[in-house]
């Protein structure tokens, strides 16, 4: 199994961005020592409380600088607010600079205060990634690429330069709705889950349905990949772990609720019905619902065994571990939290098959 990283980098009034930036990069360095396989970096829009990274590409390129084995994945490039082609050159330039390790994360996003910010309908986010996608993987794959849709027509071109890796970078999905997990399904390809929007025992069904949708498609042999995101704090008691978290925890979850007041009455419409239920989940959300269903807290033996219940329950390949999600956890605290982790939970569920 490979165990990865999540950044989205809130930052707080009292906080300096330049700062946050740096640790996180520190930290990213100090996952490759500890033998983390993944850090993964968010694109995030117009909230500096729930982030200040919109360009997770760069943040990708920073830290190969710093590191020589850790691969770094976007979770995720929000494919309806750039071009197609743009994303295939940057993520090409991108894969060569951090020296064939980008794993190349894609969405097409929940929150509609970027869809107002950048002036896209949401109503057509799908339409809009499926081509997007499919111009991605084109534009890669192809000597010379057409490509004839509803939003982009695109006439002979060859893309410059090409990516590192063979035939491309790999794909992933965030598949966090029914529908992108049954898309991402038909389509072959890997998917994110995180356990904000899917806790436990949700997400068992949820990547069942991924499963299910990859088989009927008629995919090989393979499962195709699935990383799960949780929180994660080891420590030697759990109410160490909950003095230590829960303020950055329950941070995050009202910035959620307040960057939802930005969007307009019908943001929970069609394709997005199910963002209410995580709204009202973030609004009303205490410490035993987060400990029960969403990470990974207290004792190592403890962690061991929810580790070994979310794999059962998933087969997962990867866990994404989410060590500061509010940005409020001193930078010291979250390295030694990583350092715990790497010393006494990783070795006992390392072996599992990915």
């Amino acid at each position: 199994m490979k165990f990865g990283l999540f950044y989205q980098l809130p930052c707080a009034p009292d906080q300096s961005p330049a700062t946050r930036y740096r640790e996180t990069l520190e930290q990213i360095a100090l996952a490759d020592e500890l033998g983390f396989d993944h850090a993964w970096l968010a694109e995030l829009h117009f909230f500096q409380p729930f982030s200040i990274m919109p360009a997770p590409l760069q943040v990708a390129v920073a830290a190969a600088q710093r590191t020589r084995r850790i691969r770094l994945g976007t979770a995720v490039v929000l494919l309806p607010f750039h071009h197609p082609l743009r994303v295939a050159e940057e993520a090409a330039s991108a894969d060569l600079l951090t020296g064939g390790r980008l794993d190349l994360g894609v969405g097409r996003g929940t929150i509609a205060v970027h869809f107002g910010g950048f002036g896209v309908d949401r109503d057509e986010s799908r339409e809009r990634f499926e081509e997007s996608l499919a111009i991605i993987r084109g534009a890669w794959t192809s000597e010379r690429f057409q490509y004839d849709g509803r939003f982009y027509r695109i006439r002979d071109i060859a893309l410059a330069p090409r990516p590192l890796q063979q035939p491309h970078p790999p794909l992933w999905v965030a598949a966090n709705s029914p529908d992108t997990a049954e898309f991402a399904g038909r389509e072959g390809l890997d998917i994110l889950v995180a356990s904000p929007i899917n806790p436990l025992p949700k997400m068992f069904e949820h990547v069942a349905r991924y499963r299910e949708s990859r088989a009927q498609a008629g995919h090989d042999g393979s499962r195709g990949r699935v990383a799960t995101a949780f929180f994660n704090c080891p420590a030697a008691t759990l109410d160490q772990a909950r003095a230590l978290f829960e303020p950055s925890v329950m941070h995050y979850f009202h910035t959620i609720g307040d960057q939802a007041m930005l969007g307009d009455h019908g943001q929970y419409e069609g394709s997005y019905q199910y963002l209410r239920q995580v709204r009202e989940r973030a609004l009303n959300i205490k410490w035993d619902e987060i400990n029960d269903t969403m990470g990974f807290f207290g004792p190592p033996e403890q962690c061991i065994e929810r580790i070994n219940h979310v794999y059962e329950g998933t087969r997962t390949s990867q866990i994404v571990s989410w060590f500061n999600p509010g940005g409020r956890i001193p930078h010291r605290d979250v390295m030694a939290a990583m350092e715990r982790f790497a010393a006494k939970v990783l070795p006992a569920v390392r072996h599992l098959p990915e």
